[in-house]
Formats: C-alpha cells, sequence, structure tokens
C-alpha cells in the first residue's frame, strides 16, 4: 500500500477504534450503581484503556443526549468533580449524587467509601448497597 493511501485510510481505523473505545466506556459507566462513584482512570482501566482517563472525559463530554449514562457518577482520581466549581453543571452533579446518598466533605468524595468497583465482603456477597 502506498504512502499515500495508508495516510488516507487512517483516519477511518481511528474512527472505528474510537467507536468500540466508546461503546466499552458507556458499557462500564452503565455498571456504575447508585450511590456509587467511579474515577475516570478507574472507567478506562476497566474499558480495556488504561492511561486513557482524558477518552473517558472526551467520550462523557460528547455522549448524546439519549445515552441515558449515569455520567454524574464519574469523578476525578482525588475524589472531587471535574466540571468547574460554581458551574451549573457542577450544582447539578453534586445534586445528583447527594440526592443518591453520596456525601462529600469539604468537596470531596471519600473514593474508600463510595468508590466503586469496592471489594469489601458484604458487597461482594450481597451486592451494592441500596439495591
Amino acid at each position: 500500500m502506498s504512502e499515500k493511501r495508508r495516510r488516507a485510510s487512517a483516519p477511518i481505523e481511528r474512527s472505528v477504534a474510537s467507536h468500540e473505545a466508546r461503546d466499552r466506556i458507556y458499557a462500564v459507566v452503565r455498571r456504575i450503581p447508585p450511590g456509587r462513584v467511579s474515577t475516570y482512570g478507574r472507567i478506562a482501566a476497566l474499558s480495556g484503556l488504561s492511561g486513557r482517563a482524558r477518552l473517558v472525559g472526551t467520550c462523557l463530554r460528547e455522549a448524546p443526549r439519549g445515552a441515558r449514562l449515569p455520567w454524574h457518577r464519574v469523578v476525578n482520581a482525588s475524589g472531587r468533580l471535574s466540571l468547574p466549581a460554581g458551574s451549573a453543571a457542577h450544582a447539578r452533579q453534586r445534586r445528583l449524587l447527594e440526592a443518591e446518598g453520596v456525601a462529600f466533605i469539604r468537596g470531596r468524595i471519600s473514593l474508600e467509601r463510595w468508590g466503586w468497583p469496592q471489594r469489601d465482603l458484604d458487597e461482594l456477597l450481597w451486592g451494592p448497597p441500596g439495591r
């Protein structure tokens, strides 16, 4: 294959990989149970895309309105909301999480307490709380 043809086909290949990656990310995000949060990096790892936390953010930001994703359950690695503080989107995400029982302490969520997947014995035996 000539160099010119290879370059012309590259965007198509990337696009296909992008759709596959997006679908895997969405599938993992849909599995986050109510009352739990996960990080962008953890979603990437569970999607088979370790080190691609920014891609998770991009896919969530570009998700179609009808995707029905619990986007609000994804936070940054320090347990904080990534949306700009004081923005309407930040307030909405916080409201949605608090409505599910997730607690904030000084603007932060304890990933040890609220993080998913969590591997404590009760959850392994009985499933996530509230179910």
